[in-house]
């Protein structure tokens, strides 16, 4: 049995906080069909590289979902969709906020059709608010939450990440939660209900650990004033062949290991003084120290140091590191075309559950037949509803 097999779910998401969401939920068993636009595809589609014909992107975040193209502007679809609701526990989108409504979608109208559906709408702003119909990006949530204020060095640009974090922490994270958590309420009392996620809220809301300073104290936090943004020697440093190494000996046991490994007294004694002028002459003289030797020089030496001291990977070398590590977190994934992709796997390791891996994601409309016939159309109304172009 896998953990989510009794759930069924209808995505009408795109790009990726709402497909990176599904994802999760269909390898761990939910059934999850999505629901796409056949005159508008989703862009993830299009997005390069490909293999086997497929791009490598959108093959993964949406695995293990089926496809149902359907034009929601035309009457026979929309009726199609509301069909489909009847018999489905929950309802996925990110549309702006009024879409679906004026769709015929929106929760108030399906939760007539079927009153225990839970209803998750993911948007930059939220359903409510002078925000609410404003355009959006990642970097555009991350910097409104304020967490991007106090990111980064004194004097420096404010970084950016190598991956969408507002779209998948904020999103597609927090939209399994409260899915997760309204199915279980559903359990208690039978009922569903809508779910508001914003990601900028849920960006927001990663403030708790700094954010209660200023909140409660009044202190507000500020790029290169605390432990893990600047303030201290928690950072990365560059070897002599132009690589990075990760020092985050924060707690005493590590520091004590890290000094002796490095063979500095000095560094105690600066590791002791908590004031910026010996945090920063701490960092200057582990800059000279680690700028001595490569990076494999490093790893070698404190390969069997509690130091928390790590190299700074490639993805390429990452990879290696989970084939070693033998976690499962790199699988082989069937393609609808015969062939198979390797893909990044789930970090959900269930001991009675585990997440599977049937098919990388497939074309648009893909099942589209086969979910009609499910519904008990006949294969000449199917064919009359794609002529029409209600259904592809």
């Amino acid at each position: 049995m896998r953990a989510l097999e009794n759930l069924k779910i209808l995505d009408f998401t795109t790009l990726v906080p709402g497909p990176f969401a599904t994802m999760m939920l269909a390898d761990m068993g939910a059934d999850v069909l999505r629901v796409e636009s056949p005159t508008r595809p989703d862009m993830l589609r299009s997005m390069p590289p490909f293999a086997d014909g497929q791009s490598t992107a959108h093959g993964t975040l949406n695995r293990n979902k089926r496809s149902l193209a359907l034009d929601l502007k035309n009457p026979e679809a929309l009726e199609i969709a509301k069909r489909l609701v009847q018999d489905y526990d929950i309802v996925i989108e990110q549309f702006r906020p009024g879409v679906m409504q004026r769709l015929g979608l929106g929760y108030e109208q399906l939760r007539e059709i079927n009153p225990k559906l839970i209803y998750c709408s993911v948007t930059g702003y939220g359903q409510t608010g002078p925000y609410r119909d404003r355009a959006g990006h990642d970097n555009n949530y991350l910097s409104i939450s304020g967490l991007n204020g106090y990111s980064g060095r004194k004097a420096d640009r404010t970084p950016i990440m190598g991956m969408p974090v507002a779209d998948i922490a904020g999103g597609s994270l927090h939209a399994v939660i409260g899915i997760l958590a309204a199915v279980n309420q559903r359990h208690i009392s039978g009922e569903g209900q809508q779910i508001d996620i914003s990601m900028t809220d849920a960006m927001f809301s990663l403030n708790a650990l700094f954010g209660s300073a200023y909140l409660s104290a009044g202190v507000e936090p500020t790029s290169g004033s605390m432990s893990l943004n600047g303030g201290s020697f928690y950072d990365y440093y560059q070897t002599s062949d132009n690589r990075y190494l990760s020092i985050g000996s924060l707690e005493p046991q590590f520091f004590q290991v890290l000094c002796e490994t490095l063979g500095d007294t000095e560094l105690i004694t600066l590791g002791n003084q908590q004031d910026s002028a010996a945090q920063q002459a701490l960092r200057a003289k582990l800059d000279t120290i680690i700028a001595t030797k490569t990076l494999a020089q490093w790893q070698e030496i404190f390969k069997h140091k509690e130091a928390c001291v790590e190299p700074v990977l490639t993805f390429a070398e990452a990879c290696e590191f989970q084939d070693a590590a033998q976690r499962e977190m790199i699988v082989d994934v069937k393609t609808p075309n015969g062939g198979s992709q390797r893909q990044v796997g789930s970090a959900l390791k269930l001991s009675k559950s585990a997440p599977e891996y049937g098919i990388a994601g497939g074309a648009i409309g893909q099942h589209s037949a086969e979910i009609l016939a499910e519904l008990g159309l006949d294969t000449d109304t199917i064919a009359a509803l794609q002529s029409s172009g209600a259904v592809a």
